[in-house]
């Protein structure tokens, strides 16, 4: 017992000279790393009305329009790369008696549309009809374009055939609006 008590100092002062010697082993107060990151493909989309109210304007049966206003933002690759807006009538509209875009009380009753597109889209062609078995297009990207920082704008202007056959009521249908870049 005499020997531990005359050589618990020693052991005390070797472990407190190890503790400093192991704090000097840690090399210069600086060091780097270099930090990275991988750019993709990316595309945002808002549609700024959730509800498009479609009035008729001019005289007795003509075509009930509205517009849909969107906000995107997209980057696409620079090597093959590009991108689209599309839309399809998800649910048609409802309740029965009135117009529908699957099966229309009259051939010919459509659900149409055109399309505008500022940059760097490039809009649809011409006057669409919807769908509700397939999506069509509102806008395409080519590869390697990019949005500013605030994005840029489209809106799909819509035109419904005004069928006399339509019972009267209010009838409403869901459009499902997609983005995507490559």
């Amino acid at each position: 017992m005499k020997n531990l008590l005359k050589t618990l100092p020693l052991l005390a002062l070797g472990l407190l000279l190890t503790a400093s010697l192991a704090h000097a082993q840690f090399g210069p107060p600086t060091g780097t790393t270099t930090v990275s990151v991988t750019i993709g493909a990316e595309a945002g989309l808002n549609v700024t009305n959730s509800s498009t109210p479609l009035t008729e304007s001019g005289t007795n049966f003509s075509k009930f329009t509205g517009t849909t206003a969107l906000a995107y933002s997209v980057r696409t690759t620079a090597m093959g790369g590009g991108g689209s807006i599309t839309l399809k009538v998800t649910t048609d509209f409802s309740p029965a008696g009135g117009p529908s875009v699957a099966t229309p009380p009259t051939a010919g009753d459509t659900l149409s549309y055109t399309c505008t597109v500022a940059t760097p889209g490039t809009p649809c062609s011409g006057t669409l009809n919807s769908s509700t078995t397939a999506t069509t297009n509102v806008a395409t990207f080519a590869t390697n374009v990019h949005t500013g920082a605030t994005g840029s704008t489209a809106s799909v202007n819509w035109g419904l055939t005004n069928d006399s056959a339509y019972k009267t009521g209010t009838y409403n249908a869901t459009v499902t609006f997609t983005i995507s870049a490559s």
